[in-house]
């Protein structure tokens, strides 16, 4: 069942299209894992202690299903510039050495989503983040309209990612179980959490519709990025100054999971997991097609990424 606080302001439409995507992917889903013996995907955006492992299954139903309609289309376009050979990083996040420059220019500011500056000043102070990291998180991470305008009613089509922050279930429920987090305190006052402090299977369907609340996925963005970084710190990732390192450095957390996020800044994530992560982000085709010209998984999945979050982590976007 889908608790009210989740679908406020939305329309019925919207409503509808919450409801019917939520329920088919979780009963194909689970169909789909009975029907393999397998175990919940396991992809990007992974929950708290995960290690980044590659999933039993190789994806879910959903994710079949999108490969094979066409009129699905995944929530971020697909980059089409040439791919070139990258070398390791190091252990050391040098925005500098690995990203380059963000480039000038493009649109200042919240635009049509001011209205969410609010939540999102909160949420900074909050977990001590600057506001500006947080906003362009959120920015690279909610689909859009065509406008611009942040959508809070996705879903990614070949997870079960979805709201403005693209949480899978597992991360918002393990966000939810972790004492501190902001959606913690939800989950204790709405009585969703039995005595061992986890959700309770007839809550689950309540808690995960929280994803669809604006204000619920900043406050979850930021507590995941305040632990992202404070993962990455501990395993020895030495993090710049400033909101654009802070904003780069809690983003691959949030993207890859604090595990495989370690393993990239470091230079360790193997070509079998970089394909994996690459096919789940842009899908089989494309992920092959940059593969082969760049000759290496991990080269293409790393000259993905780090263009992806060249043209969309900037921060100063948010500054003005």
């Amino acid at each position: 069942m889908i608790a009210a606080q989740g679908m406020s302001g939305l329309t019925a439409a919207q409503k509808a299209e919450v409801i019917y995507a939520q329920a088919r992917s979780d009963l194909t889903n689970r169909l789909w894992r009975a029907a393999l013996g397998g175990e919940e995907e396991s992809g990007v955006h992974e929950g708290p202690g995960t290690t980044g492992a590659a999933a039993k299954l190789p994806m879910s139903l959903d994710a079949l299903l999108s490969l094979l309609d066409k009129k699905t289309a995944p929530p971020q376009a697909v980059p089409q510039q040439p791919v070139q050979k990258q070398a390791d990083a190091p252990g050391r996040w040098d925005r500098q050495a690995d990203l380059g420059e963000s480039a000038s220019g493009g649109s200042r500011g919240y635009g049509p989503n001011a209205g969410y500056v609010g939540a999102l000043s909160a949420a900074a102070r909050r977990t001590g983040l600057p506001v500006a990291a947080l906003a362009t998180i959120v920015h690279a991470e909610a689909a859009k309209g065509s406008d611009g305008r942040w959508l809070p009613y996705s879903r990614n089509p070949r997870s079960s990612a979805a709201g403005l922050g693209q949480f899978l279930s597992s991360t918002w429920r393990g966000e939810a179980e972790r004492e501190g987090t902001w959606l913690n305190g939800v989950a204790r006052q709405q009585g969703w959490l039995n005595g061992h402090g986890k959700v309770k299977g007839e809550d689950r369907g309540a808690l995960l519709a929280l994803r669809y609340d604006p204000e619920a996925s900043i406050q979850a963005t930021a507590d995941y990025a305040r632990a992202n970084l404070d993962s990455l710190t501990r395993a020895g990732v030495v993090i710049g100054d400033g909101a654009q390192a802070v904003a780069q450095a809690a983003y691959l957390g949030h993207h890859l999971g604090r595990g495989d996020a370690i393993r990239f800044l470091k230079g360790g994530l193997d070509s079998s997991r970089a394909r994996t992560l690459l096919n789940a982000q842009i899908g089989v085709v494309g992920a092959n097609h940059r593969i082969a010209v760049s000759g290496d998984a991990k080269a293409a999945h790393r000259a993905w990424l780090l263009d992806f979050m060249g043209k969309n982590i900037r921060p100063e976007r948010f500054s003005a």
